[in-house]
């Protein structure tokens, strides 16, 4: 078994990439507002590292409004087909303009366009709405790169706990948790 929990999240990680069907890097994500009022969605894990796991969204959206009230998450991966789960807590920082825009030239066109016409989490009157406005933003950058808005970017989780779940009969389950204290990792189980 590795002792270093970002070598096991990586052996995981390529086991999921390998048995799931679909978004094997899907992971939910939990906030809390500034009331107490905690909020999960999905989201997608676009860099991992051990300095943190990092996701891309629209900054002006409900969970950017939690994470600037409270800068603190929870991640959960979970791996249906590998009966295996892992859980992340931390604090949240910005990732940088420069991962920002490099992740952001990656996405396809439809995607940048997307991320120009949406007012995410907003109120929405009707779907044609939406739809004018990606039509507008189609003709607004047709011909040319589509920048990145300035209003989008990258966040990154940084571990202070890391727990592997991994499923055992008769739900014996095997829980093992990393703990950080400064730049060092303790190691221990949970009863499941």
């Amino acid at each position: 078994m590795a002792d270093d929990p970002f070598a096991l999240f990586d052996s995981w990680y390529a086991d999921a990439r390998d048995s799931e069907p679909n978004d094997p890097n899907a992971m939910a994500l939990a906030t809390v507002n500034g009331e107490g009022q905690p909020s999960v969605r999905m989201v997608l894990l676009k860099g991992h590292g051990p300095d943190g796991f990092v996701f891309y969204t629209n900054r002006e959206g409900r969970k950017a409004a939690d994470l600037a009230a409270v800068p603190k998450a929870a991640l959960l991966f979970h791996w249906k087909s590998l009966r295996r789960q892992i859980r992340i807590e931390g604090p949240v920082t910005l990732a940088t303009d420069a991962e920002s825009d490099a992740y952001f030239a990656s996405r396809g066109r439809d995607s940048q366009l997307g991320a120009w016409a949406s007012d995410q989490s907003r109120p929405l009157a009707d779907r044609d709405t939406f739809e004018a406005r990606f039509a507008e933003m189609t003709e607004r950058f047709e011909g040319g790169d589509v920048p990145r808005p300035p209003h989008w970017g990258g966040y990154r989780v940084t571990p202070r706990v890391i727990e592997f779940w991994q499923d055992r009969a008769h739900r014996l389950h095997e829980r093992r948790v990393f703990t950080r204290s400064g730049s060092d990792w303790s190691e221990g189980l949970l009863f499941p």
